[in-house]
């Protein structure tokens, strides 16, 4: 069986930058297995899969190690590659997804704006050994969600990170977030997820679900602008409405061609 696959780089407007995905549209469900093993093969933080309704499309994420309940990146690049190489014309896109329900992509000349739900993360505290596995720096908070969140006092501290890969795979979360106040952006953050199969994520749409809301609580206001500082760099222009995130990103196709299965 011959099926088409794309690669784009999400939430950038430059070539080997952002986060890349590969995309994979379907007429029908592969078994879950087969669709991991395509995960693994292509080696990327996620590999999307999607097939279409009546409405939209039914979306599912892949990492290397396990499926994943929400991802901003590969749902970026699924848009771009559904609007530049499959001839979609719609002024939104619908994508229906297990455990986060509808998401929504809209495209706003060469930027795509997904709407997601809100994840304010609640205060707790670090697990044993966390915080010197990230850095010597001390947060000055500790909030978790589905991740794990740092806030710590400067962004010179988020880039100078070098973790503990080893320690930070058994955490048992999918992943920490560390972020900052920003120099040139209203905040920045960074992404580690050993437990899935990735270090670092170089731009992670999920974990800005708790960063925008933090922020805009913390900064006082609802429009934020943000980098994600890994060595590709991301960039998101973000917007907390409600209950709901929006994060608004570029991208560019990297690859397209096909896998036999």
């Amino acid at each position: 069986m011959n099926l088409p696959i794309y690669q784009a780089d999400a939430f950038t407007d430059t070539l080997f930058g952002g986060n890349p995905a590969a995309i994979c549209p379907l007429t029908e469900w592969l078994p879950d297995d087969v669709m991991q093993k395509i995960a693994i093969e292509n080696n990327l933080a996620e590999t999307a899969f999607f097939v279409k309704t009546g409405a939209g499309y039914k979306l599912r994420w892949f990492t290397p190690e396990f499926e994943i309940d929400l991802c901003g990146h590969a749902t970026l690049a699924a848009a771009h590659i559904l609007y530049t190489e499959l001839a979609y014309t719609g002024n939104e896109i619908q994508f229906e997804t297990v455990k986060a329900g509808v998401l929504k992509v809209a495209r706003n000349g060469d930027k795509y704006a997904l709407d997601f739900p809100s994840r304010p993360a609640l205060a707790a505290d670090a697990p044993e050994g966390l915080i010197p596995a990230l850095s010597d720096a001390r947060p000055l908070a500790v909030f978790r969600s589905r991740d794990y969140m740092l806030v710590y006092e400067n962004e010179e501290i988020i880039t100078a990170m070098t973790p503990d890969f080893g320690f930070l795979a058994k955490v048992d979360a999918v992943g920490i977030i560390v972020t900052a106040r920003g120099k040139t952006a209203d905040f920045v953050s960074r992404f580690f997820a050993p437990a899935a199969g990735i270090p670092e994520d170089p731009v992670t749409g999920s974990a800005h679900c708790n960063l925008i809301p933090y922020w805009a609580e913390k900064l006082g206001k609802n429009q934020l602008h943000a980098y994600q500082l890994s060595a590709r760099k991301g960039e998101l222009w973000c917007e907390l409405k409600g209950d709901r995130v929006l994060m608004s990103g570029k991208a560019v196709t990297y690859m397209k061609g096909e896998i036999y299965v």
